[in-house]
């Protein structure tokens, strides 16, 4: 019988552990409560993995690409930056309302790593920084403007915006209210950019 890829069996086990996290929280998710959900052995986990410390510091990345691939705006080309940041968050919401366990996970994530990993929250915080960064230097660059705050300052209202946006769809689900929410933040964004000043040299 052909052994199973070694990144396959990493992909399945990081998509265990996620569900079990949402399901039970970061204290019930032992390895053997992984390999159970994933329908594997114990000997499988340790073929993909040294311990669970390290499937756990590896969920941060996999999430982020995840994401990444929901919020980049497929076609940046005509649109305006409102445009391109009300894609973005939606792409986020319609990836928050597709697996809502998903972000249930993260955030208990993040709770256990405030408690017992402070390092790994700070990571899993400063991906999400560097990936917001990258957008919105995308988006500015796209349409011509600039931002009048600090760069950092405008990913952090973002990043704020989103892990509101989870909490409270989470709790109520009321997709009309979070669908107006993600309106609201991308015109409130986009009003902290202006249009590029352009120089003599430009117009030659």
């Amino acid at each position: 019988m052909a052994r199973t890829p070694v990144q396959v069996r990493r992909r399945a086990l990081i998509a265990a552990a996620l569900r079990v996290i949402a399901a039970r929280g970061l204290s019930a998710t032992s390895t053997r409560a992984i390999v159970a959900e994933a329908g594997m052995s114990l000997a499988s986990f340790h073929y993909a993995f040294t311990s669970r410390d390290e499937l756990i510091d590896l969920l941060v990345t996999e999430v982020l690409s995840k994401e990444e691939k929901a919020i980049a705006p497929a076609d940046m080309s005509g649109k305006s930056l409102t445009e391109l940041l009300a894609e973005g968050l939606t792409g986020y919401l319609d990836h928050l309302r597709a697996d809502p366990p998903h972000e249930q996970a993260m955030l208990e994530l993040t709770q256990y790593a405030l408690r017992e990993r402070v390092a790994l929250a700070q990571e899993q915080y400063d991906q999400y920084t560097r990936l917001a960064i990258r957008l919105l230097e995308l988006a500015v660059q796209q349409t011509g403007q600039r931002w009048t705050v600090p760069l950092p300052t405008v990913a952090r209202l973002l990043l704020t915006v989103t892990d509101g946006l989870t909490l409270t769809w989470l709790v109520d689900r009321d997709d009309a209210l979070a669908e107006s929410v993600v309106a609201a933040a991308a015109r409130a964004v986009a009003a902290l950019a202006e249009p590029c000043r352009r120089t003599p040299s430009d117009l030659d």
